[in-house]
C-alpha cells in the first residue's frame, strides 16, 4: 500500500467533521517497554520512517516515547532510564531522521499531564469501563482473571492504569494531530480521543480540536512465536519475539524453536495453522512481497527450510539497522542531545496550544 496517497487521502477528508482546517500533524508513541521487536518494526517504525518520504514537507511529524505510560504497569526505574535511550537509538537507527521527525520524552513536557487532567473532568467512567487494553494490561499485572463486572472493583486496579487511555488523547489532542498512524489494536483509543475532542469542543461551544484521522496500513500483526495467539509483545519472555538487537545466531535460534506443526509444506491459514501463518507473515513483510508469493516460492519447502529462510531474511534485514545501533549506542550524548531538541521544539506547538486551552475552560 503507498502510506503517501493514503495519508494524501485522509487529509482531504480530514476536517470535514471537525468543521474547520487545521495544520497537518502526524502523531504516534511509543513506550519504552524493553527493546523494540520486528513486530514493532514491521507494524509501526518502517511507517513512520516511510512517512519522513511520503508526507509533504509541510506536515509535521511527531513521534513521542510515551515514558508517563510506561509507569501504568510497576518498572524498575534504572531500567526505565536505560528503555528510553535504547528505544530512542532504535528509532534512530531504524532511519527517523530528526532533521525531518520530533522524536522527544513525554515526560520533558508537562503540558500533557496538564490536559489529561482537563480531560479527566469531562470523560464518563462508562467510556473508559468499556475500554480493553487496560483490562489485558491489568490481567498481565496481576495474572487474575476478572470479568466484566468485578473488573472496575478490582484491588489490583490503579487509577493510572484505569485513565491512561485520556491521556493517551492528550497525547495527540495537546499538539492538535490530524492523524494518527495506528495498528487495529488501537482504533478504540483513536475513537475515544475522537470522542473527547468532540465533547470538548461542544462543551465550550468553540472548534479547539480536530478529530484526529486514522493512518492504516495493510500491515498484518506479528505475533508472538512461542503463542501465535498473541500479539508479540515487549513484556513477554525474550524466546517469545525477535528483538531487534538480536543477533544472527540468537534469531536463529529462537526461529528455530518457534511454534510450529507436523505438516510437511507451507501454506497461509491463519485459523488451523497459525504459528506457520506468523512465520509466512513476517517473511512477506520482511521482503514486501505478498502472502501468495511467499506460498507459491516456500509452498513445497519443509518446516525447517522455511525457518531458515525466514531467519536469512530477517538477519539481512536487521544486519544493517543493527550494524548503526551499535555506533548510536557509543553516542549517546548526541542521542540524548535529539531528545532534548525534539523537546524544546515539541513543547513549542504543546505551550501555545496548551495556553489557548487554558482561556477557552477559563484558567486565563
Amino acid at each position: 500500500m503507498n502510506i503517501g496517497a493514503a495519508v494524501s487521502r485522509s487529509i482531504k477528508r480530514t476536517y470535514m467533521s471537525a468543521g474547520s482546517r487545521f495544520p497537518e500533524l502526524i502523531l504516534s508513541g511509543i513506550q519504552p517497554t524493553g527493546s523494540p521487536h520486528i513486530g514493532n518494526f514491521l507494524g509501526v517504525l518502517s511507517k513512520w520512517v516511510s512517512l519522513q518520504q511520503t508526507a509533504h514537507d509541510s506536515v509535521t511529524l511527531l513521534y513521542p516515547i510515551v515514558d508517563l505510560h510506561a509507569l501504568t504497569i510497576p518498572r524498575d526505574p534504572e531500567q526505565l532510564k536505560k528503555s528510553k535511550i535504547e528505544t530512542a537509538i532504535v528509532l534512530l537507527a531504524c532511519g527517523i531522521d530528526p532533521a525531518r521527525s520530533l522524536i522527544f520524552e513525554q515526560s520533558r513536557i508537562p503540558a500533557h499531564t496538564e490536559l489529561a487532567w482537563f480531560f479527566n473532568c469531562i470523560t464518563p467512567m462508562g467510556w473508559l469501563s468499556r475500554m480493553t487494553q487496560w483490562k489485558s494490561k491489568l490481567k498481565l499485572k496481576t495474572n487474575s482473571q476478572f470479568s466484566e463486572h468485578d473488573v472496575l472493583s478490582a484491588s489490583g486496579l490503579c487509577l493510572g492504569l484505569f485513565s491512561y487511555p485520556v491521556l493517551q488523547a492528550a497525547d495527540i489532542l495537546l499538539y492538535k494531530a490530524t492523524h494518527v498512524p495506528i495498528g487495529e489494536d488501537q482504533v478504540q483509543h483513536l475513537e475515544l480521543t475522537r470522542d473527547i475532542a468532540e465533547m470538548f469542543n461542544k462543551m465550550f461551544r468553540q472548534n479547539v480540536f480536530p478529530l484526529p484521522l486514522p493512518i492504516t496500513t495493510s500491515a498484518k500483526r506479528i505475533m508472538s512465536l512461542y503463542d501465535p495467539s498473541k500479539k508479540m509483545s515487549k513484556s513477554d519472555p525474550e524466546n517469545t519475539r525477535i528483538n531487534m538487537s538480536d543477533p544472527p545466531e540468537i534469531i536463529a535460534e529462537k526461529i528455530k524453536k518457534s511454534t510450529s506443526d507436523s505438516l510437511k509444506y507451507i501454506t497461509y491459514d491463519p485459523e488451523t495453522r497459525p504459528a506457520i501463518a506468523n512465520l509466512v507473515t513476517i517473511y512477506a513483510a520482511v521482503q514486501g512481497i505478498t502472502i501468495d508469493q511467499v506460498v507459491v516460492e516456500h509452498g513445497k519447502s519443509n518446516i525447517k527450510t522455511f525457518k531458515d529462510a525466514v531467519t536469512q531474511v530477517l538477519v539481512e534485514k536487521l544486519s544493517p539497522i543493527q550494524e548503526e545501533i551499535q555506533r548510536l549506542r557509543l553516542e549517546q550524548g548526541y542521542v540524548q542531545q535529539v531528545l532534548k531538541n525534539g523537546a524544546e521544539k515539541a513543547s513549542i506547538i504543546a505551550e501555545n496550544n496548551l495556553d489557548e486551552i487554558r482561556r477557552v475552560v477559563g484558567l486565563k
